[in-house]
């Protein structure tokens, strides 16, 4: 019998979408409590997963969903600053 290889899925904290892993964007909290997208998926720390789709970033930051993800209140500074790097690197 051959083996099939698992392709591992993700839940959007946003839409609720259930993705292929390597078609989402993973948002981190690491141990120094610093919140950013990671791009490469291997930073240490707690991950949450977002489609890789503008409305979904757009709709993060209007609910504030990180506040429940992460539990603690995240400062607009950090919505903010993922915004632009998500809208920035979708740019280059």
């Amino acid at each position: 019998m051959p083996k099939t290889n698992k392709i591992p899925m993700r839940m959007c904290i946003v839409c609720r979408e259930l993705k292929e892993k390597r078609e989402m964007l993973r948002i981190v909290k690491n141990a120094e409590e610093k919140i950013f997208i990671d791009f490469s998926s291997k930073a240490q720390g707690r991950g949450a997963y977002i489609c890789d789709n503008p409305d979904c970033i757009k709709k993060l930051t209007s609910r504030r969903l990180l506040n429940k993800v992460f539990s603690r209140q995240v400062q607009d500074e950090v919505y903010t600053a993922i915004t632009e790097e998500y809208f920035g690197k979708k740019q280059n």
